[in-house]
């Protein structure tokens, strides 16, 4: 193992201020996360009740113990990992050809990158009460279309149907989403040497395989890091699904879960059993997707 020459004094200087100016940022998140989560972690080991959290008693491990033998959670944890899925994987792959297009010379490039970020812009609660009309069972455009296509023989409840309405759900995120995986990957994409590409141009390569064999593999890291967020904003979804679907156990993730203890049931330390195996569930997500999805620059441009 080589050893790393010592920090020269400007260096070090260098990092003094680093540090300065980080300081101030470290102690308004320590304000407003780090204690916020701890004290969640400590209610989690009691029974505080909403009504009155200063009688709280300790109780250890028996949150967790009701949690994870209740049904309904392992079921909103698999509608939370599902919904992850689907959403991700199509919002990637829609980013993807929506980011190559974008980075395709054309007139009025900017004007269309414009108005792709214009869903991304959109409050959630917005575009899910815009979603939750579209899909009524009535009045909604989705199943006018629908049934002048002869696509469907009669009106769907979209959210209120099991079967549909996590299709629903992930439909709206989709469409909301998208945009900013198309932003990332868009970035990675300006980024990349065009040498490349005239070399290629040049010999008279096929487009698909460019893509495939140097495209792809350039990106990958940015591309993996837009998928990285977007999983670890997906696995926290609340509001599109609590808007859509309220409490439905059909399609309840793990935050609706935790929120349905601790506001509707009152029950404190339990619900904060439920959020702290939420956030232990992310940061495990965090730890395996960052383990699988690392990557060398240097072996992958190669």
């Amino acid at each position: 193992m080589e050893n790393k020459p010592p920090l020269s004094t400007l260096a070090k200087q260098q990092v003094v201020s680093a540090w300065i100016f980080l300081i101030p940022m470290l102690l308004v998140l320590a304000s407003v996360a780090a204690w916020p989560l701890l004290r969640t972690i400590y209610f989690s080991f009691t029974d505080a009740n909403l009504d009155d959290l200063t009688s709280a008693h300790w109780v250890g491990l028996t949150n967790f113990i009701y949690l994870l033998s209740d049904p309904d959670w392992w079921h909103a944890v698999w509608n939370t990992l599902v919904f992850t899925f689907l959403s991700v994987s199509i919002e990637t792959v829609l980013g993807l050809l929506i980011a190559l297009t974008l980075n395709a010379h054309m007139p009025g490039r900017g004007l269309l990158r414009t108005a792709v970020m214009i869903p991304w812009a959109v409050p959630t609660i917005v575009s899910a009460q815009m979603w939750g009309w579209m899909f009524h069972d009535l009045y909604g455009v989705v199943n006018d279309i629908l049934l002048k296509l002869h696509l469907i023989h009669e009106a769907k409840a979209w959210t209120a149907d099991p079967h549909l309405a996590l299709i629903a759900i992930v439909i709206a995120d989709v469409w909301k989403t998208t945009p900013f995986m198309s932003l990332l990957i868009l970035a990675s994409l300006q980024l990349l040497p065009q040498e490349c590409y005239e070399s290629a141009k040049v010999d008279g390569i096929h487009p698909l395989k460019v893509f495939f064999r140097v495209t792809l593999p350039l990106i990958k890291p940015g591309l993996m890091i837009a998928v990285i967020f977007r999983c670890l904003d997906a696995m926290r979804i609340f509001d599109l699904i609590y808007i859509l679907s309220s409490n439905s156990r059909d399609t309840m993730s793990m935050s609706v879960y935790a929120r349905q203890q601790l506001v509707d049931f009152q029950d404190v330390g339990y619900g904060s059993a439920a959020s702290t195996m939420l956030f232990l569930t992310i940061a495990l997500f965090t730890v395996i997707l960052m383990t699988v999805c690392r990557v060398t620059p240097g072996k992958e441009a190669a």
